[in-house]
């Protein structure tokens, strides 16, 4: 589709703008072969300089356009699955979403169609990215025209609206493809709601424009105005030649959606000039077998679609469930088992970089008065409050666990700063804040609030022997008066 196929600046790398550049001029036996060169690194590599998911419908469109079917299914599912790892936001999310949508309107699923070039339209809005918003303003105004063409009762609501969005995305676009393709479909729109003569000055200066800068997609589109003013009009044989000009404009970039399109609306033409052998048998046929593939392409990407949302939707729910496992539900912390899962990574990488891993391993201080005096409830608030406080005084990089109970680990690992005082003065930083904290509502006036013991241990990068060694240090905090920190026979904090 060459509407999805012009230049898109920034958004696509130079190789693939060629291959679109070939097979806008007609050269698809070169187009062909460039694209093979393309994906020969692997048809869904990207480079990363690049927004993958663009890429990859971007890729889609023009293997649809070289007829390579089953490559287009898979990079669009590709380029779809992409999408969904993140809220759309930018450009070029925008530019993705509202080709995703005029795909989708070409093979008639037509409700998720509109719903998502309608969002992409919002998506470019959002960004302030102009160009973008000029791309997607256009095409969901060619689908309102696609389809007040073929619904009647719907036509004038849909003309309408296609000329608002044509004639915004005329006025954002700079000289170019997209602003001749805007000026062209919003004269096929004027035509439908029977403002003839706007319709028509606007159809000859785009063919004008067109002409100069051979751009088949905007004369196909104009000539095709033109034939629907001339058949308003009543100038069947005018009408005809308009829109035999608007399908050999169409077959020759291989738009199969305007050759359907405009080959159909040529037949009704011709039976209308009772031109019902040669050219008219001819379209008759043409159409046949393209409403033959479109039905295979609807069922086989109907198919893909939907497997893609459930192959989705099930590796979502797959991760969600590991993430769950390894993380507590309280606090919202790595748990026993995400601590074992995820420690030796973290302390194979500590050592490759030839630094000292520490381990500080506290434990809540009458935590049993807590839950005796205050309740149950209250306890759990005092654990999510010390996890919050764990999370302001480490490092984003740190490791923290919720171990069991009222204990929590903190494993500091990966950072150049963390040397031999590292782990007590972390150690220190968590008891302070624990002490100073302001406890009061949560507890009101409980007479012995919460304090944290502390033990800490350093290397080696083994996290059974860190853990044992915080533990023996830990049980020196305790047996020493509690809130405060030990490590190595020394210790800091008071209670």
């Amino acid at each position: 589709m060459q509407l999805e196929d012009q230049p898109l600046a920034g958004h696509i790398p130079a190789q693939d703008r060629l291959v679109r550049q070939l097979l806008d001029a007609g050269r698809f036996t070169r187009a062909d072969a460039a694209f093979d060169e393309l994906l020969a690194g692997g048809a869904n590599f990207v480079d990363a300089r690049w927004v993958r998911s663009t890429v990859l419908v971007q890729r889609a469109l023009v293997a649809w356009r070289l007829g390579r079917i089953p490559l287009a299914l898979e990079l669009i599912t590709e380029g779809w699955t992409e999408l969904d790892t993140q809220p759309p936001s930018g450009g070029s999310a925008a530019h993705t979403v509202s080709m995703l949508g005029f795909l989708l309107e070409g093979i008639g699923r037509r409700g998720p169609a509109m719903d998502l070039m309608a969002l992409a339209v919002q998506i470019a809005r959002d960004s302030g990215d102009q160009p973008a918003l000029a791309h997607c303003l256009l095409r969901e105004g060619l689908s309102r025209v696609f389809r007040a063409a073929s619904q009647p009762d719907q036509a004038a609501h849909q003309f309408a609206a296609a000329c608002e969005l044509c004639e915004e995305a005329q006025s954002l676009a700079k000289p170019g493809p997209v602003k001749r393709a805007a000026l062209a479909v919003m004269a096929r729109a004027l035509s439908g709601t029977d403002e003839l003569e706007t319709a028509e000055r606007i159809a000859q200066e785009t063919l004008t424009l067109g002409r100069d800068a051979a751009d088949n997609y905007a004369m196909a589109i104009a000539n095709w105005a033109l034939a629907d003013i001339r058949r308003t009009q009543g100038v069947m044989t005018e009408a005809r030649t308009f829109a035999s000009r608007a399908l050999e404009g169409a077959e020759t970039i291989h738009e199969s959606i305007l050759m359907m399109r405009f080959s159909r609306e040529l037949a009704e033409i011709c039976r209308n000039l009772g031109d019902s052998v040669g050219e008219a048998a001819a379209l008759r046929r043409a159409v046949t077998a393209a409403v033959s593939a479109v039905d295979i392409l609807k069922e086989g990407l109907g198919q893909a679609l939907e497997q893609r949302r459930v192959a989705t939707q099930a590796q979502r729910m797959a991760m969600a469930a590991r993430e769950a496992a390894l993380r507590d539900p309280l606090t919202g912390l790595a748990n026993r088992l995400g601590l074992e899962r995820m420690a030796p990574v973290l302390l194979e990488r500590t050592d490759a970089a030839g630094r000292i891993p520490w381990l500080v391993l506290l434990d809540v201080d009458w935590f049993k008065e807590v839950n005796d005096f205050a309740g149950h409830t209250a306890g759990d608030v005092v654990l999510q409050e010390v996890a919050n406080l764990l999370r302001r005084e480490c490092r984003a990089g740190d490791l923290l666990c919720r171990w069991a109970g009222d204990e929590f680990v903190v494993l500091l690992v990966d950072a150049a700063e963390y040397s031999r005082e590292a782990g007590p003065i972390v150690a220190e930083r968590i008891r302070s804040a624990v002490n100073t904290h302001d406890w009061r509502l949560v507890l009101g006036r409980l007479e012995k609030k919460p304090t944290v013991s502390i033990g800490v241990a350093a290397g080696p990068n083994d996290l059974d022997q860190l853990f044992a060694a915080a533990d023996i240090a830990l049980y020196k905090a305790k047996r020493a008066g509690r809130n405060r920190v030990e490590t190595d026979g020394e210790q800091t904090g008071s209670g």
